[in-house]
Parts: structure tokens; C-alpha cells; sequence
């Protein structure tokens, strides 16, 4: 009997990527300076952020969003997203999605596939959505 074995190569969609890398990372970066710069509870910035005060701990302390790096002029445009954060807290959201919509512009999911999805980028052919 013939047995035919396929294999199959797993990857990460650009989506996933943002869901486990890119948005905890910015997650992070925002809990630091929440509670750092601005001296915010735990519970507070996690809140504003979408998270529990155990989140905000883990990311300070290293254990969430280590595998990567956000570029400097995206650590930039946190750091102003957390002022007006502080300014206005009901903007919290939008600022994530803003940052987001620039990590997505700079193609910041790309330099993470290359690191996790070895042999993927030469199939893609991604581009960010014109207005995202």
C-alpha cells in the first residue's frame, strides 16, 4: 500500500503577526510609559489599554512582547500617544489603532515574518489598504 504524506508548511498571516507580536508590543510600550513617565495605576493604564493590571506587570517586568522590536519612530509615536492618552483617556483606542495603522504602513509585520515565517516573504505580496 502507497501512502502519500503531504507537508505542509504553517504560517503566520500578517493578522496574526499584528494579534501576537505587533500589538502587545505596543501594549507594552504604552504600560511603560502610562506607569512610568505619567505614574498611573496598573489598573488604570490596563484599563485604558484593554488589559488587566497582571498584563501591565508581565509587560514590566519582560514576560509579554519580547520576541521583537519596534523601530524608533514607532516608540516616537507611542510616546505621543501616551501623552494624549493622559490628556484625554477616552482617546486610548484610537491611539492604538493609529499606531497600529502606521506599523501597517512601515510594513512592520514584514520584518516579523522574515524572522518567523522563513521563506514566506518570497510568496507575498503584501501592501498596506490605501486610507489604512
Amino acid at each position: 500500500m502507497l501512502t502519500i504524506v503531504y507537508l505542509i508548511k504553517m504560517y503566520s498571516l500578517p493578522q496574526e503577526i499584528e494579534v501576537w507580536y505587533i500589538i502587545p508590543a505596543i501594549r507594552k510600550e504604552l504600560s511603560k510609559l502610562l506607569t512610568g513617565k505619567y505614574k498611573m495605576t496598573f489598573d488604570k493604564a490596563g484599563s485604558l489599554l484593554g488589559i488587566s493590571k497582571a498584563a501591565v506587570s508581565q509587560y514590566l517586568k519582560n514576560k509579554r512582547a519580547n520576541k521583537i522590536k519596534l523601530p524608533k519612530e514607532i516608540k516616537k509615536e507611542i510616546e505621543k500617544s501616551a501623552e494624549i492618552i493622559v490628556k484625554d483617556e477616552k482617546l486610548a483606542l484610537r491611539e492604538i489603532i493609529r499606531i497600529l495603522t502606521l506599523t501597517k504602513k512601515m510594513k512592520c509585520s514584514c520584518e516579523i515574518c522574515k524572522k518567523y515565517n522563513h521563506g514566506i516573504l518570497n510568496q507575498c505580496k503584501m501592501m498596506p489598504v490605501d486610507g489604512e
